[in-house]
């Protein structure tokens, strides 16, 4: 009862599985391993595959034509100005005819989920992108900082020799 209504309360008990881990850290218990395949979380069910479903696999009808070989820019630019034009026709049927509204509304809805599966399937090569542009970038700090270190070696190899030469009694 104390433990539950104290503003401090203990740690919980499996923290003495820990207790001679400054002694001997093979004592403690090893981390569970990594789950693979498919899991449930909050009663959902989960996949650890890093793969985009397909249109067709979420039963919705792909405006774009399939293949390994799609142009992105191309296909993208189309469905915007798809997008556009049927924002456009729902305005005019809103004003125009109100109850025939929902088809309009879910032609919009295919398009917006084809674009985002376009830009979903980008993802990859966009970290991919992102990490090269990244690496770049700590490459170029690098040889800005060794360039930085070989000219302040240069500068106290400079002083140097001056103070042997001023202490020998030779002046510059």
């Amino acid at each position: 009862m104390a433990a539950t209504s104290s503003s401090y309360p203990p740690p919980p008990p499996y923290y003495k599985l820990y207790k001679d881990y400054l002694e001997d850290p093979e004592s403690a218990p090893k981390p569970p391993p990594p789950i693979e395949g498919s899991y449930q979380l909050y009663g959902a069910t989960y996949t650890t595959d890093d793969v985009l479903p397909s249109l067709e696999d979420q039963g919705v009808r792909q405006l774009y034509p399939k293949g390994p070989n799609i142009d992105f820019k191309k296909e993208l630019r189309s469905l915007n100005r798809e997008l556009q034009l049927h924002i456009l026709e729902l305005a005019d049927v809103l004003v125009e005819r109100p109850s025939q509204y929902a088809r309009r509304v879910e032609d919009v809805s295919l398009i917006f989920k084809n674009l985002h599966h376009l830009l979903n399937s980008l993802r990859p090569h966009q970290a991919r992108a992102t990490l090269i542009h990244i690496l770049e970038l700590q490459i170029q700090r690098r040889k800005q900082a060794v360039e930085d270190i070989k000219r302040r070696r240069e500068v106290a190899q400079r002083l140097l020799k001056e103070s042997l030469q001023i202490s020998d009694g030779r002046l510059p």
